[in-house]
């Protein structure tokens, strides 16, 4: 009797330290919470570390593009150069974005080398120019690229090789301007009218980018349309010696050979009046005057010593 009492009394307390359903079904609705709550954790911080990623990137490839464009204008090349042939800027839209082109020829050292003779070779002078184009891949962006030419040919603003610089391009938009000040008007072209050639006073460019993904698959939808836009603007001012070159307009000739006799017998003639000349002021050697007309007559200086010798008395 007694041993059944002590075995009813051991089922029970097993019975009691079970789970019930009810215990195990809050247990699991509470470890599910903290792991939705760890996975968003680690969402917002990945989300976080690819925004910081595209905002840096943007901020380093902005203004590393707007100090290479400026730094090429700044070389701009006038010297025995027609006004037309000085710098083109060209209004065009792609996509329904801004997407002008500007080219010119600079005195910056080519980025792409050439192989001449079996020697890769970088030029002075060259032919560049930014161009816009579609992006293959997404049709809302455009790709901004850097035309270079190997040094200068007949068509200045056309040719050479293109290298890309950045894909994901919103608006390239430049206005020149042909007076300085506030109130100055933009153009959206130059180089095209005989009015709107040489070098203008001001260029105002403005290049406006877009966060760029860290990962192709990412969706940036947890920024809106405002933040995820950067643009930058940068206005490259030309200097009254620039402007003036344009206007002298000076033109390198070779000179002819063949006047160089005359000039040498017309220089032997003169000093040989010259030496003459001293003959009748006495007093010094009797050949003075033969020696500055006669033997040294091919040059000013031999006259100059003929006729001291002649004045001496």
């Amino acid at each position: 009797m007694r041993r059944t009492a002590a075995l009813a009394s051991s089922v029970a307390r097993r019975a009691r330290a079970a789970f019930t359903l009810v215990e195990v079904m809050v247990v699991l609705l509470i470890v599910s919470a903290i792991m939705l709550a760890m996975t968003q954790l680690l969402e917002a911080a990945r989300i976080s570390r690819d925004t910081i990623h595209n905002i840096q990137e943007t901020q380093l490839a902005g203004p590393a593009i707007m100090d290479l464009i400026e730094r090429d204008l700044r070389a701009l090349v006038t010297y025995d150069r027609a006004p037309d042939k000085l710098i083109r800027v060209r209004n065009r839209v792609v996509l329904g974005h801004d997407a002008d082109r500007i080219d010119f020829v600079t005195a910056t050292d080519s980025v792409v080398p050439v192989e001449i003779d079996r020697r890769w070779v970088r030029s002075d002078v060259n032919e560049v120019g930014y161009v816009l184009r579609a992006s293959p891949r997404d049709d809302e962006f455009l790709e901004l690229y850097r035309r270079e030419d190997f040094f200068v040919d007949e068509e200045p603003f056309a040719g050479g090789a293109y290298t890309f610089l950045h894909d994901h391009v919103k608006h390239f938009d430049i206005q020149v301007f042909d007076e300085d000040g506030r109130d100055a008007k933009p153009l959206e072209e130059w180089g095209e009218r005989e009015e709107q050639t040489g070098v203008p006073k001001r260029i105002e460019i403005r290049l406006t980018l877009e966060l760029a993904p860290r990962l192709s698959q990412e969706q940036q939808h947890y920024s809106p349309m405002g933040q995820r836009t950067v643009t930058y603007t940068r206005i490259v001012r030309f200097g009254d010696d620039l402007l003036a070159q344009v206007e002298i307009s000076p033109i390198p000739t070779i000179p002819s050979l063949g006047a160089a006799p005359n000039a040498n017998a017309a220089g032997g003639a003169a000093a040989g009046a010259a030496g003459a000349g001293g003959q009748p002021g006495g007093g010094g050697p009797a050949d003075g005057g033969n020696r500055g007309g006669g033997n040294r007559g091919g040059g000013g200086g031999a006259a100059t010593v003929g006729a001291g010798g002649g004045l001496g008395g």
